[in-house]
């Protein structure tokens, strides 16, 4: 009995998942690429500094950011530490928690945002967009809500 078998897998459903797999490590990396190369900013930067960007006053607790862009708490400290020092995020603490802590967009973010936005949404047209048309697009989103995706 095969492995796949045995877990209660057949082949064209493990295919299906590797598919799905692989195409979103292939449109990830073409977006990494891009925006490194146009804007020597990393994609998770790009998504941290996206999500700042549409809350309320610019600003979201760590551990709120942290669910939205999807790294560890220690991975996000990282992160927020990096663009903290290259001046697109600040810091600030929660006035009715003193243990808590915001990452907050600065203006240069908001600048570096907006510079990058165009290449980030470029490569979601060629690398995704357009290679599934207005029915592909409406056949993931109906797929994507079964999956319960946000």
């Amino acid at each position: 009995m095969t492995l796949l078998r045995a877990e209660g897998l057949t082949t064209e459903e493990l295919t299906v998942w590797r598919m799905l797999q692989r195409a979103q490590v292939r449109i990830t990396r073409h977006l990494e690429a891009e925006l490194l190369l146009a804007h020597d900013l990393p994609l998770a930067s790009y998504d941290v500094l996206t999500q700042l960007a549409e809350s309320p006053g610019r600003r979201l607790r760590m551990n709120d950011l942290a669910d939205r862009v999807l790294l560890s708490r220690s991975g996000l400290t990282r992160l927020i530490d990096r663009l903290q020092r290259d001046g697109l995020v600040e810091r600030e603490a929660c006035e009715s928690d003193a243990r808590g802590l915001f990452a907050v967009l600065t203006d240069a973010g908001a600048v570096r945002l907006a510079d990058a936005t165009p290449t980030y949404l470029r490569g979601i047209r060629s690398q995704f967009l357009d290679l599934l048309g207005e029915q592909g697009i409406r056949q993931v989103h109906d797929l994507a809500t079964r999956l319960d995706l946000p």
